[in-house]
C-alpha cells in the first residue's frame, strides 16, 4: 500500500441485512421459548414494510397449542413481541420494531381490520361525518391509518392508552 492509499472503510450493513439479522436472532430467542413450552412450531424470517417480521407457523395439529401464545384479543402476543424486540435490542444495542405473529393471527386481523376500515371510509364518503372506531392497539391503529390514507381520506389517533382509537375523516 502506498502511502497515498487507505485502508477501505469497512462496508455499513444494508438495512435489509440488518432487518434479517434481527429476524435470526428473533428466531433464535422464538425457538428457545417454543422449547421451553414444549410447543411445535416453524418459524419464518421475512422483511415486510422496512421492519424485520417473524411468524411462529403452526404445524399440523399443534396451530391449538400455539393459540395460547396468541392470548385472548392478541395480549399474550403483544407481550411476547415486546420481550422478543428487547432479546434482539440486547443483542444489537439497537431498537427493534420488529413484527411477530403466531398462527396467523396477525395476517388474520389485518384483514378484518381493512374491512373496518373499508365500511367506516364508506359511511365517511357517504354523508361526510367523522367516523370514531373503537380503541386499537398500535398495530391495528397502523392497519386502519394505511387503509384509510390508500383512500385518499386522513385518520388520527386519538385518545390515551387502553383507549386510543382512530377517527377517519374527509380530506
Amino acid at each position: 500500500m502506498t502511502s497515498s492509499e487507505t485502508p477501505a472503510a469497512p462496508a455499513e450493513a444494508s438495512p435489509t441485512t440488518r432487518l434479517e439479522e434481527e429476524g435470526e436472532i428473533a428466531a433464535d430467542y422464538l425457538e428457545e421459548l417454543l422449547d421451553i413450552a414444549d410447543l411445535d412450531g416453524d418459524i419464518d424470517i421475512d422483511v415486510d414494510h422496512g421492519r424485520a417480521a417473524v411468524e411462529i407457523i403452526g404445524e399440523e395439529g399443534s396451530v391449538r397449542a400455539l393459540r395460547r401464545l396468541v392470548g385472548r384479543d392478541g395480549e399474550v402476543l403483544d407481550s411476547l413481541q415486546e420481550l422478543t424486540r428487547l432479546a434482539v435490542q440486547a443483542k444489537t444495542g439497537e431498537r427493534s420494531r420488529l413484527m411477530l405473529d403466531i398462527a396467523g393471527f396477525r395476517a388474520a386481523r389485518r384483514l378484518e381490520l381493512i374491512e373496518i376500515a373499508n365500511e367506516a371510509i364508506a359511511r365517511v364518503k357517504a354523508d361526510g361525518a367523522d367516523v370514531a372506531l373503537s380503541p386499537m392497539n398500535p398495530f391495528e391503529r397502523k392497519v386502519v391509518h394505511d387503509a384509510v390514507a390508500a383512500a385518499g381520506l386522513v385518520s388520527d389517533s386519538d385518545g390515551v392508552e387502553p383507549s386510543r382509537h382512530v377517527v377517519i375523516r374527509s380530506a
